[in-house]
């Protein structure tokens, strides 16, 4: 896994959700029906983004890349305190794994990828 310092090489993609990353990945025939995502031709395509986990209770913040065969995480983040209680808030405390919330992105481009 890489280390938090070690992105800044990295093409993220912001806008890939969970549920986009199936569709594009895992769903036959690959299509983004709302055309924001090039079809997927090969294994050699893939996409880094975040996701969001809260199956623990607490929001877990990754960096992983996708590709039609596997899923990798890259890196992991501790998502800040307020942060972490306001996104558990806006998914009502359920379980799952999500895009991270326009606070979560904001904090992490000043962070990580100014």
């Amino acid at each position: 896994m890489q280390t938090q310092h070690d992105l800044s090489g990295l093409v993220i993609d912001w806008d890939m959700t969970p549920e986009d990353a199936v569709t594009l990945y895992l769903e036959w025939g690959n299509n983004s029906w709302h055309a924001q995502h090039k079809p997927v031709t090969s294994k050699n395509d893939f996409s880094t983004y975040f996701v969001v986990n809260t199956w623990t209770g607490t929001p877990q913040l990754s960096l992983v890349r996708r590709n039609s065969e596997d899923c990798v995480e890259i890196a992991a983040f501790e998502i800040p305190e307020d942060l972490a209680k306001d996104f558990m808030e806006e998914t009502g405390f359920n379980k799952g794994v999500y895009a991270p919330s326009g606070a979560i992105k904001q904090w992490l481009q000043n962070k990580y990828f100014n």
